[in-house]
């Protein structure tokens, strides 16, 4: 069911196309080094989180985003929650766990060409990373290189696009994603 809805995603675009509106990046400098974050940025339109964590597949992990793979890029070793991350280029994935926590994955898969999965993408994102949208533990799962727990945050209002951003703190960031009246965060910094 996953790969379809996959596929009727892959249709979409060729319907209505992929703007630079769609797209967001983030970026802090972590220990004198750049991290970024490049994300697709869906939007609710009326629907609720909750109902779309129902949607996901067994694994419980979405995307972190829509579209393109939402990709990390770090120039230097850094630590996700507490957790030590080699300078890179890696994908990233949240899992939804059933008691209400949430995780940020870190996978060295870069996701597929979009071609693999949608024979007629449009010349211009045929070549895109697309993240796996088939099962991330069944595709990918072995791939990843670092599972951080992210922190509940309180939202002063409901965000209806998804959002990522660092915050400066002290020598490294505050990473923060907000969806819906969802606020998670982790602590970036430099490795030890």
């Amino acid at each position: 069911m996953r790969f379809r809805i996959g596929l009727v995603s892959a249709a979409a675009l060729v319907a209505f196309g992929v703007s630079a509106a769609d797209r967001g990046a983030a970026s802090a400098t972590i220990g004198g080094r750049k991290v970024s974050i490049d994300y697709g940025r869906p939007v609710l339109k009326g629907r609720s989180v909750a109902e779309l964590v129902k949607q996901l597949p067994e694994d419980r992990v979405w995307r972190a985003g829509e579209n393109q793979v939402t990709t990390l890029t770090s120039e230097g070793d850094v630590q996700i929650g507490g957790k030590k991350l080699a300078a890179g280029k890696y994908s990233l994935y949240v899992h939804f766990d059933a008691d209400g926590s949430r995780s940020l994955l870190v996978n060295s898969d870069l996701g597929i060409p979009l071609v693999k999965i949608f024979a007629k993408a449009p010349a211009n994102l045929a070549n895109e990373p697309w993240p796996r949208l088939d099962g991330y533990a069944k595709n990918v799962g072995d791939k990843e290189v670092l599972r951080a727990p992210l922190r509940k945050e309180s939202s002063a209002s409901p965000v209806d696009q998804f959002t990522i951003g660092f915050t400066p703190a002290g020598q490294g960031a505050t990473l923060k994603l907000a969806w819906g009246e969802e606020s998670w965060s982790a602590d970036v910094q430099p490795a030890k």
